[in-house]
């Protein structure tokens, strides 16, 4: 069971955040100058970074750092400005080595740098409901051509009974599965996409993806993932693969091999957002399940700012209620008709949704 740790922009909750508090060495005379630091921070603001000099002895130079990575080196205690638009949403550690007399000291402070946009919530109306296979614990959707393909994981429900992990091809409107190829038991299947006619789809826990020919499910090749992680969404913008492992973070891949090309962390105005699951590539936006969560989050995959939330919990109260019924999850644009196909796992409907924008 993946664990549930919930968005705090559906959920409306504060999120905690660090005390901005400095760290130094004992019987140093320096600190980095948080009278001129703020807790937050977005990615359109500098950052002005000083020395606190409590007994005015001569500063050489002073080298800061992010997480690690040098930023700079100012002269003296001359203030360094370092510009955001650099950064990635999340928590930064702000390292200082200031050198004086032949000695340094290393000094740290905490601040986050969240998005500056408020998200907008976007309401649905129901155009039509089909029918799904109540069996299937949807991992991944997506339409290719007039069909949609789907993925589908081994999870266990309430009443102990597996799912099997699945590719399909479905009919969107029937809910029949026209293709399929079912993995092993020890498979957890979970997100899918679709990018130059090869079928791509990640596993759980096994640390690779497989890579299918979409006409004929045939499975062509196996691409290990470029670390140790946990497989959960997946995407494409035509070019590279976009994937999720349940983090705040969204990976950017090399569809030939699944290397790392770059990440992108999702972030709210009250902070970074964790669980991102199934994503679906909508005109230049992500749209994503979060795990838990009855809802899908609009954001921009150039710095994974949450634009929009759309509200969808009234779906699970119009679908079969049964042992083993679980979230939402499931996300199909449908380019002709300008709709989504949205369902959950172990959900007995697919609902065509048209989604208001404000």
């Amino acid at each position: 069971m993946k664990n549930r740790k919930y968005l705090a922009v559906f959920a409306l909750a504060i999120l905690s955040v660090g005390c901005n508090k400095d760290k130094k060495n004992e019987n140093s005379s320096f600190s980095i100058d948080s009278s001129t630091l703020k807790q937050t921070y977005s990615l359109n603001e500098a950052l002005p970074l000083s020395i606190k000099n409590t007994e005015n002895k001569a500063i050489d130079s002073v080298a800061y750092f992010i997480n690690d990575v040098k930023i700079g080196t100012s002269k003296g205690n001359a203030v360094l400005n370092y510009d955001l638009s650099k950064e990635k949403f999340g928590s930064k550690e702000i390292k200082a080595i200031v050198y004086s007399g032949g000695s340094s000291s290393e000094n740290t402070i905490k601040i986050d740098v969240f998005s500056d946009i408020q998200p907008v919530i976007w309401d649905y109306t129901i155009v039509n409901t089909y029918p799904h296979d109540i069996g299937a614990y949807t991992q991944g959707l997506e339409f290719y051509g007039d069909n949609l393909v789907e993925s589908t994981g081994n999870g266990e429900g309430r009443s102990g009974k597996r799912g099997k992990s699945s590719v399909r091809i479905v009919n969107p409107k029937t809910g029949e599965a026209l293709k399929k190829v079912e993995l092993e038991d020890r498979i957890f299947g979970e997100g899918a996409t679709v990018l130059n006619d090869k079928l791509y789809q990640l596993t759980y826990k096994n640390n690779e993806g497989y890579v299918y020919n979409i006409h004929t499910l045939e499975k062509e090749k196996t691409l290990p993932y470029f670390q140790k992680m946990e497989g959960w969404g997946l995407t494409n913008d035509g070019t590279h693969l976009y994937m999720t492992d349940g983090s705040d973070k969204v990976y950017i891949l090399n569809p030939a091999d699944f290397s790392k090309i770059d990440y992108f962390t999702v972030s709210t105005n009250r902070g970074t957002v964790y669980n991102v699951n199934e994503l679906e590539w909508v005109n230049g936006k992500i749209y994503a399940n979060f795990y838990g969560q009855d809802a899908i989050g609009v954001f921009d995959p150039k710095n994974g700012a949450v634009d929009a939330v759309i509200n969808l919990s009234d779906l699970r109260s119009k679908v079969t209620q049964h042992e083993d019924l679980d979230v939402l999850n499931g996300i199909a644009y449908n380019k002709k008709t300008d709709t989504f196909f949205v369902t959950g796992k172990n959900w007995d409907k697919m609902f065509e949704i048209k989604i208001n924008k404000k």
